[in-house]
């Protein structure tokens, strides 16, 4: 392999990214606007359900529950109705999601220590969230009924019972429990994956387009100087996107970094590797603009965002699709992501993803090179 061939091939890519601000503008300022969008508008925390509530009983008891969920911060109080008309209303139209309703007679039974129900009604078309803040009213009417029992108690001049089995619950790595902060890491790989593989594909395709690949063809640059030459101006727009999307994670949506920057790096740079080479290979089988984008978008796009564990976890999946998502490069890149941004792990700890990490992008080196072929047909 000729250095001055490479770097001839390369310096040609460069010139023509620079000159083409549209491809300029696809490698940084997109990647830089999904992060954006999908940042701020992909959140899998539940609060501030909307609420209703209709207040039959309309006593200081039964308007001392309804303050219990207006509360708290896991519920906001929209308005309060007065019919089961306008309750009906109210989660048609998707104002609000949960509807409290107090029976008459509720304070007179809690008054007198008798068992005493109130309705919750919930939106169940999306059932994560209906069950999440079925979960948290539980929680609220719990809660409230402990605090009736203590002052029953009380009252009767007993000895509140001490509670046989306290929780003390402690949350490792995401303390806040805020999914922006393993949303964000997975965001990155989500975007790398799409970005890298979707300016590749176009490379040896607009060659043969434009007519140029004959003149390559009939130079001294041999396959392998070709596909490195052209991968290495992308291989280094992807590290500055990679920059770039740490930086915003780090000052703009305030995501922990607590592993090794180095690290982050290196993991980075080899799975732009594998996913450049993969977008080669689809640019080099499909020899037209139009065709391989569509491909690429279908070979990166939807595994990574569907079977790479970024959305939904690969242990809840059926087992079938659990084996086929050992085939996705981005499960292994999205957990090693995860483990430097949260936990703040080593290389030991993330060494079966990274060996796997690598072997993905040999093997698309190694299938871009051997699909090429110096030759017309």
């Amino acid at each position: 392999m000729s250095l001055r061939r490479l770097w001839a091939v390369a310096r040609k890519e460069f010139l023509h990214i620079l000159r083409d601000p549209r491809s300029l503008a696809m490698a940084i300022a997109i990647p830089m606007l999904l992060l954006v969008l999908f940042g701020y508008a992909l959140t899998l925390d539940v609060d501030r359900v909307p609420l209703v509530v209709w207040d039959q009983d309309n006593t200081a008891v039964s308007r001392d529950v309804a303050s219990r969920f207006a509360g708290s911060r896991y519920f906001s109080l929209k308005a309060r109705v007065g019919d089961y008309r306008r309750v009906v209303e109210a989660i048609d139209e998707r104002e609000a999601l949960v509807a409290l309703v107090v029976p008459v007679g509720f304070g007179g039974l809690v008054g007198a220590g008798r068992p005493a129900a109130v309705q919750l009604l919930i939106d169940g078309s999306d059932s994560n969230t209906a069950t999440i803040a079925l979960g948290y009213a539980e929680a609220v009417v719990n809660a409230y009924s402990q605090d009736v029992a203590v002052q029953a108690v009380q009252r009767a001049g007993g000895q509140v019972p001490r509670t046989p089995l306290e929780v003390r619950p402690r949350v490792w790595f995401n303390a806040e429990l805020e999914s922006k902060n393993y949303i964000i890491p997975g965001l990155i790989a989500l975007i790398m994956m799409i970005i890298a593989a979707l300016l590749t594909s176009l490379t040896v395709a607009r060659e043969w387009e434009r007519g140029t690949m004959e003149q390559l063809i009939s130079t001294p640059v041999k396959g392998p100087e070709l596909i490195l030459g052209k991968l290495i101006p992308y291989f280094a727009i992807g590290l500055l996107d990679v920059l770039l999307a740490v930086l915003m994670g780090q000052f703009l949506f305030h995501v922990p970094l607590r592993g090794s920057v180095a690290l982050l790096f290196g993991m980075s740079s080899v799975f732009l590797v594998g996913a450049l080479s993969l977008g080669m290979f689809i640019s080099i089988i499909a020899r037209n603009q139009l065709m391989a984008n569509q491909i690429a978008m279908v070979a990166t796009f939807l595994p990574t965002f569907l079977l790479s564990g970024f959305m939904y976890a690969i242990y809840n999946m059926p087992r079938p699709i659990q084996v086929i998502t050992h085939v996705v490069p981005a499960r292994y890149f999205i957990a090693i992501l995860k483990a430097i941004y949260l936990k703040g792990v080593g290389l030991e700890v993330v060494a079966l993803d990274a060996a796997l990490l690598a072997l993905f992008g040999t093997v698309m080196v190694v299938l871009a090179n051997r699909r090429f072929k110096k030759k017309l047909a």
